[in-house]
């Protein structure tokens, strides 16, 4: 139980008994409580029950409870954890106990979450100040006149629009005139209190975050007792001060609230939740790289072994397009960095009707992350933030002030120690371009759409490791190509739907169904032509040495060879022409295997013969290796340089790299038709098995290049 000593003073036993003012602020609030509940009682408001009573329920009630013994009366459990709060916070400044009853401090208090403003006031009025004084509300926008027997207290949330520096000086000023304590308390005291108070100010003390120790004290408060078990202190730190009276609501016992908690805090705790770690999650390369480097520095910082200005990712915007799991990682990443995660979005912000309500929301979450931290404090659409550049007519002081707050919270990142954010957005050129300098989100990762590896990975994950656990689901990862892991979560769900109104086990052709919606599958002879058109490719860039292969694939709309960049800025003439051949390479395959060409790689501007043209025109127009010499011709003049004669250029480098492409392909065609025959049977190919297959019939490559060299000089 409590202490039952009286009113706390530095020569008093209980002075050095630990959280000797906290006890003594929660013995203050239960004799509050004890004198609300007589009072009641007297004015006949009491809900126990009576053993005198008349009504026949009761006298059962009575009759098989037995003697009662002596009442616990709790105090509210929000209202406790703030006492607790603001007494370690008051404790940790020397003498400012003694200060505030018998002198006169100036103390600014910081909660940041604005919803403990009002708890902290309670606190302050009833237990802070020698009993007697009146605690004045100083909130007002006029000067009050303190006596001997007052204190002052100013408080804001943020909420107002008067909550600024500028507002409240001469109300500050008198109250400073009468020698009374003053104190002033916000979420954010710099942006939101009186600036002389803040100039003022002798003790400036933040409000601590609630720990093990700090909860069973307030268990003790409400229940009377001392729980015999303790709870996880990852979990406390999810804890936020409205859920204890939701989680003690009904606890019979201090250990029946450490159950309830547990039971709330892993409700709400996203990273103790089922699903993923980053270490299981396939497809987000770079970012993946990031989050697992960030996971292992998170948890060296939490047990001391790396200071927070050591941690250098602390600032992630993931672009990408919808779907691809921007929100999934950032819940991967909180797991397994074992850290809360603190979501938002901006849509949320901008839920408020009015601006200092959008000003509170962005405040309230760093401030909810920084009473978490060490977290992750994740903000969704952040593309909904505007680019003060782009900004015109009446919303523009609006916005304004929106990014200038964002930015400046996001800067501060020393104020908000253990708080790594990400943020995710579909068009980060929209963000404003301060979002992304150096200190804030200084580092971009994309998230592109998942390669059929990860496919393959992504279904598994959705299926569990039971169903289809035998079968190959590369076949659902061809025909999924270009969707997202999202599409593949949704592509399963239906999947399940309809095998489990069938009264069966899902299968592939229930998968395959929801994928293709109706869309056919290719032909054995479209199969078949575009297996020799994709392996082209691929004998080509290995012969020439070249655009090193990734893999080839079918799918139901046709074929794709990924190779890795062909041209970057360290390219030269042998090289580009290389890379005209590989690209001209699949036309030529299905030349010599079929007699004909088919229109597949000439659909479209990002087909085979729109790449190759491109790249042919650079050569001579924007490369500076052609015809004109080193002369660079602008995008938009390229027209007028091409109809004086530099197409008929064009064209014959086009048709000379076709040329060369044929020629290789008639020394490879045994490794033609053997990759062409392993990719229209598996529909996928990755380099390795590629090289097997050419190892194992390829002619020599010195044989190919040979015949090139001659082709090139009878040419010439």
């Amino acid at each position: 139980m409590l202490p039952s000593s009286t009113t706390p003073n530095d020569q008093h036993p209980d002075a050095h008994v630990p959280d000797a003012l906290a006890r003594a602020f929660l013995r203050t609030l239960a004799q509050d409580e004890r004198r609300k509940t007589k009072l009641k009682g007297d004015l006949g408001l009491d809900c126990d029950f009576d053993q005198e009573s008349d009504d026949p329920v009761e006298r059962i009630l009575a009759q098989t409870e037995g003697e009662r013994k002596t009442e616990h009366i709790p105090i509210p459990a929000d209202l406790a954890a703030v006492a607790v709060l603001v007494a370690r916070a008051i404790e940790v400044e020397d003498g400012l106990v003694r200060r505030l009853r018998r002198e006169a401090p100036v103390v600014v208090i910081t909660t940041h979450l604005p919803d403990l403003v009002e708890p902290v006031r309670d606190v302050l009025e009833r237990c802070a100040f020698r009993p007697g004084v009146h605690a004045i509300d100083l909130s007002g926008n006029r000067a009050v006149a303190l006596g001997a027997k007052q204190a002052g207290l100013l408080v804001r949330d943020g909420s107002h629009k008067d909550h600024r520096p500028d507002v409240g000086n001469t109300m500050v000023a008198a109250a400073l005139h009468a020698r009374v304590p003053i104190v002033g308390v916000a979420p954010d005291p710099m942006r939101q209190l009186p600036r002389d108070l803040l100039r003022s100010a002798e003790h400036r003390i933040v409000l601590p975050g609630l720990d093990r120790s700090g909860l069973d004290l307030v268990i003790e408060a409400v229940t009377g007792g001392c729980p015999t078990r303790r709870i996880d202190p990852d979990l406390v730190r999810t804890l936020d001060i409205a859920d204890l009276p939701i989680a003690f609501r009904g606890a019979t016992s201090p250990d029946a609230c450490i159950d309830a908690l547990v039971r709330v805090t892993v409700t709400k705790a996203d990273y103790l939740q089922t699903g993923p770690s980053l270490e299981d999650l396939d497809g987000y390369g770079a970012a993946k790289d990031w989050g697992l480097a960030l996971a292992v520095d998170l948890q060296a910082y939490r047990v001391g072994r790396l200071a927070w200005a050591d941690i250098d990712n602390r600032g992630l915007l993931l672009s990408g397009p919808p779907g691809v799991g921007k929100t999934s990682f950032a819940r991967a990443l909180a797991k397994s960095a074992r850290v809360p995660l603190v979501a938002t979005s901006v849509a949320e912000w901008n839920a408020s009707d009015y601006l200092s309500g959008t000003l509170q929301a962005i405040r309230r979450a760093f401030a909810q992350a920084r009473a978490q931290a060490p977290c992750i404090l994740f903000i969704d659409e952040l593309d909904g933030i505007s680019d003060r550049a782009q900004i015109r007519g009446e919303h523009v002081q609006y916005w304004t002030q929106v990014v200038n707050l964002f930015l400046e919270l996001l800067a501060g990142v020393e104020e908000r120690p253990g708080v790594v954010v990400v943020a995710a957005s579909n068009h980060p050129e929209k963000i404003d371009p301060a979002v992304k300098r150096a200190g804030r989100l200084d580092r971009e990762i994309s998230i592109e759409r998942p390669d059929t590896t990860s496919l393959v990975k992504i279904f598994r994950h959705h299926l569990g490791p039971n169903a289809l656990a035998d079968a190959s689901l590369l076949p659902l990862a061809l025909a999924a190509r270009g969707k997202t892991g999202a599409d593949v979560e949704a592509f399963v769900r239906r999947a399940r739907g309809a095998a489990r109104r069938a009264a069966r086990e899902i299968g592939l052709e229930d998968i395959l169904a929801e994928i293709r919606q109706g869309r056919l599958a290719m032909s054995e002879e479209s199969r078949r032509r575009a297996a020799i058109h994709e392996a082209g490719h691929a004998i080509a860039g290995h012969s020439l040495g070249y655009c090193p292969i990734v893999d080839l694939s079918l799918h139901d709309g046709g074929g794709e060879a990924q190779f890795e960049p062909p041209v970057d800025g360290a390219a030269t003439l042998p090289q580009i022409e290389a890379a005209l051949a590989m690209l001209l390479a699949g036309r030529a395959a299905e030349e010599i295997e079929f007699g004909e060409v088919s229109i597949g790689s000439a659909l479209g501007a990002s087909s085979d013969l729109a790449q190759a043209t491109a790249l042919a025109r650079n050569i001579d127009l924007q490369f500076g290796l052609g015809k004109l010499g080193p002369y660079y011709v602008d995008p938009a003049d390229s027209s007028l340089y091409l109809a004086h004669g530099l197409v008929e250029t064009v064209a014959a480098r086009l048709r000379a790299a076709y040329a060369r492409a044929r020629t290789v392909l008639e020394t490879q065609t045994p490794a033609l038709r053997a990759i062409a025959t392993e990719l229209a049977e598996a529909g996928y190919l990755s380099a390795k098995d590629i090289d097997r297959i050419m190892q194992a019939h390829a002619a020599p490559a010195r044989q190919a290049e040979v015949r090139v060299s001659a082709l090139q000089m009878g040419t010439t």
